[in-house]
């Protein structure tokens, strides 16, 4: 390319000269691969379909997913929406080189979002975005998304595969998803009953789930040296195993109580822990007390308590801390609810109770 600069009454300013290409420039020329779109298009399509019901009106690949929105068995319907995504754990799945995982925590992520105010999942999308676009690496995120539709009874109705070059490092891919549900009105679980004296219940996480991954990586790779390959006899486990562990859904161990009036509350134990999540439910006028040794705490958030000397409010406002979610209740209806769940083979806490206060979180041994 040259570059002259000229004068036109006094005021400077430049022309460029562009040299003509002999060679035809093609999109894929600047990085995109509309084949490989079409490939893995091919293969979502198919996935996808697993997941459709009779009232899934649309095809994968039309240019927006309908759905029929009638629901004769509710009397007033309301329909929940959220977007999420998995954070940086999506490092580990790099590292590892495992991407059949990570769909599947997405979707359990967004249904146990929903699920806190009673709704079930209709349907979901996807958006994965990459630098270049491995139709296999797609594949396999899909998979994983697929799976955890199905499993939670939900529809992969649509999404987006966006190959954007120079954008992304080599290798890696971010990727979020949006879902609906829908919850009859009367049946909605907002918190607003919970008062002094109800229980809390705790369903137990497996890991991390999706949140605290920053610090974990941090932990595990800077401060402790380990690399995703390295197996640690506290965990039984690889390093990378032990992050990559699913994010449970808790759709299927709470279905049959969202409409028996019992539970009054629900918090999903993401970013924040315990300390930030619970607030979100509670009332005016109301706290929470949680006794500390009341639930197992898993061996991967003592390890990485003790790589880091992390302190112990940092830990429990940064990691679930093998809480996945609590469940507000009456004391009248506390051995009910944990009967009904012991009976559907889920383990339960009870880990704390309602006070009065702050809209708060305390911590007693």
């Amino acid at each position: 390319m040259e570059e002259r600069a000229f004068a036109f009454h006094h005021l400077p300013f430049t022309i460029y000269h562009y040299r003509e290409m002999t060679k035809p420039i093609s999109y894929a020329d600047a990085g995109v691969d509309i084949d490989a779109a079409t490939r893995a298009t091919d293969r979502i399509k198919l996935l996808a379909k697993q997941t459709f019901n009779a009232q899934t009106l649309s095809e994968i690949g039309t240019f927006g997913g309908m759905f029929d929105g009638a629901f004769p068995k509710l009397s007033r319907p309301v329909l929940v929406a959220s977007a999420d995504g998995v954070g940086t754990k999506l490092k580990i799945a790099f590292l590892g080189g495992v991407h059949n995982t990570i769909g599947r925590d997405l979707v359990n992520h967004c249904v146990n979002d929903i699920l806190v105010q009673g709704a079930r999942p209709l349907f979901f999308l996807d958006y994965i975005a990459t630098g270049k676009l491995l139709p296999d690496v797609v594949a396999s995120i899909v998979e994983g998304i697929a799976q955890g539709s199905k499993e939670n009874g939900c529809v992969l109705l649509g999404g987006e595969t966006a190959e954007m070059p120079d954008f992304y490092a080599e290798g890696e891919y971010d990727v979020a998803g949006f879902i609906v549900g829908v919850v009859d009105k009367d049946k909605i679980i907002d918190g607003k009953q919970i008062g002094a004296g109800d229980i809390l219940l705790a369903l137990p996480s497996v890991g991390l789930h999706t949140n605290g991954y920053s610090l974990a990586r941090k932990l595990f790779f800077e401060v402790a040296g380990y690399e995703v390959n390295t197996r640690l006899e506290e965990l039984n486990m690889t390093v990378g195993d032990a992050l990559l562990q699913p994010h449970v859904s808790y759709l299927k161990s709470l279905d049959g109580l969202l409409d028996s009036g019992m539970i009054k509350g629900l918090a999903h134990i993401t970013g924040g822990g315990l300390t930030d999540n619970i607030p979100r439910i509670l009332p005016r006028g109301t706290a929470v007390e949680i006794k500390k040794a009341s639930w197992p705490i898993l061996s991967v958030f003592r390890l990485m308590q003790k790589i880091g000397n992390v302190s112990e409010a940092e830990m429990y406002r940064t990691f679930n801390m093998g809480v996945g979610m609590v469940i507000v209740t009456s004391q009248s209806a506390a051995d009910r609810v944990k009967s009904y769940l012991q009976r559907h083979n889920e383990q339960v806490y009870e880990i704390g109770r309602v006070i009065e206060g702050q809209q708060n979180v305390m911590y007693s041994a």
